[in-house]
């Protein structure tokens, strides 16, 4: 059996985009690319409801190249844990009210028993401070929180 990863919106954003002129994020696009095939070999990739409204955003051009790499990942609910566990997220001041979307996808791949969440967004999701923070609220609600990553960090260097 696979070990299973939630590919938020901010990975399959730099998969799909242009190249950039910023050294950052080119850097993380060009590592997104190398890690998408063997992400799809190793894991059973997941999105959510939520993933698939913040791809269909922005740039018609752009959010059909989004739709279209994700249109053969299932499709997670938002389900009412999901909400009320991004809610404690938010309560506990670790999400702020304004990015209830990120405590969202935490949320839901907690709530799914999901191993590992992709993510880009070293903002709000995957630091050091955060990881801790979220982890303890996630468990302290009874569920096992996925390993927070980005897919540099999910397989390393080949």
């Amino acid at each position: 059996m696979k070990e299973t990863v939630y590919i938020e919106t901010s990975v399959i954003s730099y998969y799909t985009s242009k190249l950039s002129r910023d050294l950052i994020i080119v850097g993380r696009q060009e590592i997104t690319g190398e890690k998408w095939p063997k992400i799809e070999e190793v894991f059973d990739r997941y999105i959510s409801a939520l993933v698939i409204q913040e791809a269909e955003q922005g740039d018609t051009i752009a959010a059909q190249q989004r739709l279209k790499v994700v249109e053969s990942i299932p499709i997670l609910e938002i389900t009412e844990n999901a909400e009320k566990l991004a809610g404690k997220l938010v309560s506990e001041k670790i999400i702020r009210k304004k990015n209830i979307e990120d405590a969202l996808h935490i949320a839901i791949a907690s709530v799914n028993g999901i191993d590992y969440l992709l993510t880009w967004n070293f903002t709000h999701i995957n630091n050091a401070q955060m990881k801790i923070k979220i982890t303890t609220v996630v468990e302290n609600q009874g569920y096992q929180c996925p390993v927070i990553c980005s897919p540099e960090e999910l397989l390393g260097e080949e």
